[in-house]
């Protein structure tokens, strides 16, 4: 009978928060080793459209098994992933179909093994090997099966939580740029006394110019407005000559991308970006 921590134990790999394929592969099975009768250890394998994508294993002797299919191109996990399973070989010392599994796994004690297989896309793979010939029992396997099938929607489940956390990411650093430019845009507005749009495509100027991003030229502009050094040399922020006559609204610099080059310190000097002018 399966011991009474299997419930616990596989109510953790529901704690999609802090799972990965691997780590969900490798509990799974853990617990195949563990609870299925007969079994003294498991490979678990994801494939995807034929192609080996993750594998895990409950020891590391018997993961070499994996390997010694993939390389020979025959064995029961092979033929198992190709038709949809079941493959069993009950007894390796006579097992003719598969040489080369046969021989590796007598190398290291198993002398039987099962694999039972998912339906559908990613397709898990678990193989249970067992010390002594035909000591898992076919009709036994119901746990097994459910090992496989929770496995598939787990591995499915892990996707599709990786893929929300990602977009979510993504949503969040958008939505950080598209601050960080507002203000920046607000800043040289005021400072160069133009409007939102061409505030906008001077950002816009001094990234394709310096192969910056547009996010990190904003920054920049943010950082010299508030800069320590520059804030003794401001006026109060209400003083309408904050940033001196010439850039008051409807009379700006004479030389737009030199004053921007100077906010977003990417200037040293005035000349620095004017030698750059055709």
């Amino acid at each position: 009978m399966p011991s009474s921590d299997l419930a616990d134990r596989t109510a953790a790999l529901l704690s999609l928060t802090a799972a990965t394929e691997e780590r969900s592969l490798s509990q799974v099975a853990e617990l195949a080793a563990s609870q299925v009768d007969g079994c003294m250890a498991a490979n678990v394998t994801v494939w995807r459209h034929g192609e080996l994508m993750a594998r895990a294993a409950s020891h590391p002797e018997p993961s070499r098994l994996i390997d010694v299919q993939l390389t020979s191109s025959r064995g029961p996990l092979i033929d198992a992933v190709a038709t949809g399973g079941p493959m069993t070989s009950p007894d390796t010392l006579t097992e003719e179909r598969w040489p080369e599994f046969a021989a590796a796994a007598l190398r290291i004690g198993i002398r039987s093994c099962v694999v039972l297989t998912n339906n559908g896309q990613p397709r898990v793979a678990l193989s249970l090997l067992a010390t002594r010939p035909r000591s898992i029992d076919l009709d036994k396997l119901q746990l097994a099966e459910l090992l496989v099938a929770y496995g598939g929607a787990l591995v499915g489940a892990v996707a599709e939580y990786g893929d929300s956390r990602r977009l979510a990411d993504q949503l969040r650093d958008a939505a950080h740029s598209r601050a960080v430019v507002d203000q920046a845009k607000g800043i040289l507005m005021h400072a160069l006394g133009c409007s939102a749009d061409e505030a906008l495509e001077r950002m816009r100027q001094v990234s394709q110019r310096t192969n910056l991003r547009a996010t990190d030229v904003a920054q920049r502009v943010i950082d010299a407005h508030a800069s320590p050094d520059d804030r003794h040399r401001r006026q109060p922020a209400d003083s309408p000559a904050r940033f001196g006559p010439a850039s008051r609204r409807g009379a700006p610099p004479a030389d737009h991308d030199e004053a921007l080059a100077r906010l977003a310190g990417l200037a040293d000097r005035p000349s620095a970006r004017r030698s750059d002018r055709p």
